[in-house]
């Protein structure tokens, strides 16, 4: 038996009956003594209604307490956790809880929802953690369920809708048939070849002249790329066609970075129709060629298109995402440090006859290049105090850019082990359903009864994340 040392003092909320009342706990087979006048500082939970009913209430009302009670030892008996308990009796003593090593998150959590004690009287550290736990479960929960859409028959009722569930499948879900592989490889293909063309395009060896030997793109180049977008124009069109919310389709950033890649090729095509029908052709021609250049930059969006095929870059992204805060610490770095050393080297090398530093602002460029340890060599200073002054800002530099760089590279490890590791686990949980599901469907058979549909497919991943974690 574990006897907890009676306070020193009574709490306000205690009555008299309630201080000198002790009470016998058995948790999970550890048996506890327990006071009233301890127990009473929090009168809301299960603890404190236990030991304020245990001297004047029925054995019906302390059973509704306590899953069993020994009338002769006036023993209350739980079936809980024994390590979690003592972590709850924190609250009683310390006044916070905080949840030992080796204890679920989650299932503590439902340790204190049963002892009736909210979530505010976590520790603040374990009160982050219990979140991000929570996160990370509703994340695996997500993932699982996709995974189920990938692998679970769609209800459809009318011909289209089949159609659209198979075309929705073919375009989205790569893991669903081979044929989908086989069109997410070729449309990684079509990503990285329009890529290179628009590289090799601006080649000059490659381009050839036309009737006023002005250079202009290869005819074959010109083909090869009509045929990408050709291609992800149909994909285009056929997943918004699949698509089950066109609009939450139309406004996705994703969805947008192919809208763009698609939109300069017709642009062109149209305009250049239109004025080769209201003008002359040489002016439509020249006009063409000023409208491909500009929306050239444009087309530089496609590498984009690698995102949503690449959980490399999604987790990149995610990473300077949370970086944020980082990022904007460098930016800070380097903005004070680009206006001071810019400042001194024009105000240092400005007496110079030739010097190079005529402002401020174009000090700008030399301070930024020289803090970057870049150095182009354009600008540079001749005074001995200017070249002191730029010693300091490569070593100004350096700590700007490093020191923040770390705590980037941290969150980028952090993420990447922790997303491979939530797609492990939606994995595992999926395999775990299907054992689940496998043995309801022996154990119905067994009984001779046939395991309903709803009851396979209505089986809850979160349950399933709880047993495991």
């Amino acid at each position: 038996m574990w006897k907890f040392p009676r306070t020193r003092y009574a709490d306000c909320n205690g009555s008299e009956a309630s201080e000198e009342t002790e009470i016998a706990v058995n948790i999970g087979g550890v048996k506890r003594i327990l006071y009233g006048d301890v127990l009473n500082r929090y009168p809301e939970t299960r603890l404190a209604e236990l030991v304020n009913s245990s001297t004047n209430s029925t054995q019906e009302d302390l059973s509704a307490l306590c899953d069993d009670y020994d009338e002769l030892k006036r023993e209350f008996y739980f079936d809980r956790d024994p390590e979690a308990f003592k972590c709850i009796l924190e609250l009683y003593y310390h006044g916070e809880i905080r949840i030992k090593r080796g204890i679920c998150p989650i299932r503590f959590k439902r340790e204190m929802d049963y002892w009736g004690i909210d979530e505010e009287h976590l520790n603040e550290r374990c009160k982050i953690h219990l979140n991000d736990v929570e996160t990370d479960l509703a994340e695996i929960v997500e993932r699982a369920k996709a995974i189920l859409d990938d692998l679970k028959e769609e209800v459809t009722v009318t011909r289209g809708q089949r159609c659209q569930a198979f075309l929705r499948k073919l375009m989205e879900k790569p893991k669903s048939s081979l044929a989908a592989r086989v069109i997410s490889v070729v449309s990684i293909a079509f990503i990285l070849l329009s890529t290179v063309i628009m590289c090799v395009s601006t080649i000059p060896e490659l381009q050839v002249q036309d009737a006023e030997g002005n250079l202009v793109e290869n005819p074959i180049i010109d083909c090869i790329e009509t045929t990408c977008i050709i291609w992800f124009t149909v994909k285009y069109i056929l997943r918004l066609v699949s698509s089950s919310n066109k609009l939450r389709f139309l406004i996705s950033f994703m969805n947008i970075i192919d809208f763009l890649t698609i939109m300069p090729f017709y642009i062109v095509l149209i305009l250049g129709t239109a004025m080769m029908e209201l003008g002359s052709v040489q002016q439509a021609v020249q006009s063409l060629r000023v409208m491909r250049v500009s929306l050239r930059v444009m087309r530089i969006a496609r590498i984009f298109k690698l995102a949503r095929h690449s959980s490399g870059l999604r987790t990149l992204a995610l990473a300077l995402k949370f970086s944020l805060k980082e990022l904007g610490l460098m930016f800070v770095y380097m903005s004070v440090g680009v206006f001071l050393f810019s400042a001194l080297g024009y105000t240092i090398e400005q007496s110079q006859p030739e010097t190079m530093f005529t402002s401020i602002p174009l000090s700008f460029w030399w301070a930024i290049s020289s803090m970057s340890t870049v150095g182009y060599g354009d600008m540079y200073p001749q005074t001995t105090l200017g070249k002191c002054n730029a010693a300091v800002s490569f070593l100004c530099g350096i700590l700007a850019i490093t020191l923040p760089l770390n705590l980037i590279i941290n969150n980028f490890v952090v993420i990447y082990n922790k997303q491979h590791a939530l797609e492990n686990t939606a994995k595992h949980e999926i395999k775990l359903m299907a054992l689940h599901a496998e043995d309801e469907a022996q154990e119905c058979q067994e009984a001779g009864k046939m395991p309903s549909q709803a009851s396979v497919s209505n089986h809850s991943v979160w349950d399933s994340a709880g047993v495991t974690a």
